[in-house]
């Protein structure tokens, strides 16, 4: 990064912040401050809904993604236009009727206590360590190019987000994530342009799809009914539809976002904005990933991805072992990309064969590599996705737009995570100080909420720092919320549809059905059993549903 591209990032993330300070200031009612007096349109809940979910994590990992697996992670977002229906059709006029700041006063209203403070515990748990992730996907790119010590780099991430947070709350969330989203999308769509300019260097663009798709990366619907794939059109339409449905209705993060609206019109045009948009933008985004793995077949990338890790291998015995398998890495990039151009002039099936076989090599060599790093340093991380299309920016593109794509990805950190923050110290107002302390509306209320909106920042920061060995981002994300949103559903569906079940039921359900997903994660990371992640989200939901009633069953029933 050169001048100009510092001028660039650091314009654009001072300007947000500033605006977002500007447009609430003199705000001085907690209404105001948790909910943003009512006052939000459609459009502005529906790009600050869009932004609050794309996080940077999308912006690096999802590029990622595309680019090692291809086209299937967006499988996982099958289920979500179903379940923004049903949030829009049951959850919003209840909501909206009750006049709640948090999704989890319902729940006292239709169980008890015990209930309510269980969701929003299981809330704050999840969400508290996501958007300690959502700080620290930033924070990566920012040490590595500017070479700064990464905790500290979490520490200024996380403080440029309290800033307006605490200053505008709710208001100043939404308001800014308009600006943010737009800077996103330009800055996605020029570099999808100039990947495309590169690569047409070579092939045309439909020749470049044509060699995508002949090495597996434009695979984007997977019928198979195995289990422990994580991708699946199957995994996408139920495990996905039960994270979906609980994220965008029992997540206070979400739930805050509509619940600012105008009437409860604007709040459904608003997630159905959504609905429509949502697929074809992380469509988009691996498309991306997938372009510059074809841009790599034709400009040679890193034998690694992650620099950081190679340098370990210096002095070390492994040295000379590196430098020969990058030479290596290089005489297979030249057979590979001559047999690609030999397919795209004649595509037959021998031409089609070696090249496959070519690329099949290259593949091998890297992963020789990440071997090798795993003798010099068994607690190495190999992964190096995350790393993939930063090293695009870095690299290629031209300078003032390599300041806009960081701060792309900067507004999306800063989105992504005000809204998490934001809601985090909502629901600790509304359900822990309100209810449990101050037993009522006090004249402390806004002081409060800033003050748990600054302590909430800083315990994100402080979980940033703890997520550096999680391998891909965007991944850790979606798991650690699955762990504990199917339960948080299931809670939330039977307080909607089963008006027999009662307090005590629920609670226990729910208990054993969190603990039971809990342990199936557990099996999975230690290899006891194979299961995806998403389908966490539908055990936990399911159980929670069925032994609710079983238990309701077994229990006396209060008049």
């Amino acid at each position: 990064m050169n001048t100009l591209d510092l001028i660039v990032l650091f314009g654009t993330l001072l300007s947000i912040v500033a605006y977002g300070v500007y447009k609430t200031r003199g705000q001085n009612n907690i209404e105001g401050y948790l909910l943003g007096n009512n006052s939000l349109g459609w459009g502005t809940i529906g790009l600050s809904v869009m932004a609050t979910q794309a996080s940077a994590i999308t912006f690096i990992s999802t590029p990622g993604q595309g680019y090692e697996s291809g086209m299937g992670f967006v499988q996982n977002y099958f289920g979500l236009p179903i379940a923004l229906i049903i949030v829009s059709a049951v959850f919003i006029p209840i909501f909206y009727k009750l006049k709640v700041y948090t999704a989890y006063e319902f729940l006292e209203s239709r169980f008890d206590l015990k209930t309510r403070m269980l969701g929003a515990l299981l809330f704050l748990i999840q969400r508290g360590l996501a958007a300690g992730i959502t700080i620290y996907a930033p924070a990566i790119i920012l040490s590595s190019i500017l070479d700064w010590d990464l905790t500290m780099t979490i520490f200024i991430t996380g403080g440029l987000v309290i800033v307006y947070t605490v200053s505008g709350g709710t208001k100043a969330v939404s308001i800014t994530q308009k600006q943010q989203m737009a800077v996103i999308m330009a800055g996605m769509f020029i570099t999808f342009g100039v990947i495309v300019a590169y690569i047409t260097d070579y092939v045309s663009f439909s020749s470049a799809l044509d060699v995508a798709g002949k090495l597996d990366k434009l695979n984007t619907v997977d019928f198979d009914f195995n289990v422990e794939k994580r991708y699946t059109i199957w995994s996408g339409l139920t495990g996905g539809l039960f994270l979906a449905l609980s994220y965008f209705g029992t997540d206070q993060s979400q739930v805050q976002r509509y619940l600012g609206g105008k009437n409860i019109t604007e709040s459904r045009m608003g997630l159905m904005f959504n609905a429509i948009l949502k697929i074809p933008m992380q469509f988009f985004i691996l498309l991306t990933g997938v372009m510059v793995y074809v841009f790599f077949i034709f400009y040679t990338p890193p034998v690694h991805f992650k620099d950081v890790s190679v340098q370990k291998l210096n002095g070390t015995p492994y040295e000379q072992q590196y430098q020969e398998l990058s030479a290596k890495y290089e005489n297979q990039l030249s057979e590979r990309k001559n047999q690609v151009l030999q397919y795209v002039q004649e595509p037959n099936e021998l031409n089609e064969a070696k090249m496959l076989a070519a690329d099949e090599a290259s593949k091998t060599v890297r992963q020789e590599v990440k071997d090798l790093l795993v003798k010099a340093d068994p607690t190495i991380e190999t992964k190096d996705s995350d790393y993939v299309f930063l090293t695009f920016i870095l690299t290629y593109l031209p300078h003032g737009l390599i300041g806009l794509l960081i701060a792309v990805i900067f507004s999306a950190a800063m989105s992504s995570s005000s809204s998490e923050i934001n809601s985090l110290s909502s629901t600790t107002t509304v359900d822990i100080y309100r209810r449990l302390i101050s037993k009522g509306e006090s004249k402390h209320d806004m002081l409060i909420s800033k003050g748990l909106t600054l302590l909430w920042g800083i315990l994100a920061i402080s979980f940033a720092i703890l997520a550096k060995n999680s391998e891909n981002l965007i991944e850790a994300v979606n798991i650690v919320g699955s762990i504990f949103y199917g339960t948080i559903l299931g809670i939330f569906l039977v307080a909607f549809f089963l008006k027999k079940v009662q307090g005590n039921a629920i609670f226990w359900a729910a208990m054993i059905a969190q603990i039971t997903v809990i342990v199936f994660h557990f099996l999975t990371v230690y290899d006891v059993i194979t299961l995806g992640y998403l389908w966490y989200n539908a055990i936990g939901c399911l159980l929670t549903i069925l032994l609710s009633g079983l238990i309701q069953l077994v229990l006396p029933r209060k008049a």
